[in-house]
């Protein structure tokens, strides 16, 4: 199970924190990230990392976005900063992780972001 937290209303040039925490037992997670959907538009990648701390970007955010992990506490971070108005979406958590014999694919619940002009 992923739960999100850390969305809210910024003005642009702003910073926010997303957290993802993934719970559960005995499992073990390959990949974590996060996208986002903004209104009218299909949900799109922001950032990925991987056990082994490789990241990958989307190059809208790359430079204002970081993304890191700490795999003890199964918990992903997104520090967004120099925010924009198109930043404003919905952000996802994903995990692939291996579980029961076979790999998943899970997504949280969805954290709101908005960016004032």
């Amino acid at each position: 199970q992923l739960q999100a937290s850390g969305g809210g209303l910024v003005q642009a040039g702003g910073s926010l924190r997303l957290s993802c925490v993934a719970s559960g037992s005995n499992f073990r997670i390959n990949r974590m990230g996060w996208y986002r959907q903004a209104p009218g538009k299909q949900r799109e990648l922001v950032a990925t990392i991987r056990s082994d701390g490789s990241t990958n970007y989307a190059d809208s955010v790359k430079g204002r976005f970081t993304i890191s992990r700490d795999n003890a506490k199964n918990t992903v971070y997104l520090q967004m900063n120099s925010l924009k108005p198109e930043d404003t979406a919905v952000y996802y958590c994903n995990a692939v992780y291996y579980s029961d014999y076979e790999w998943h694919d899970d997504w949280g619940q969805g954290t709101q972001v908005t960016v004032s002009s």
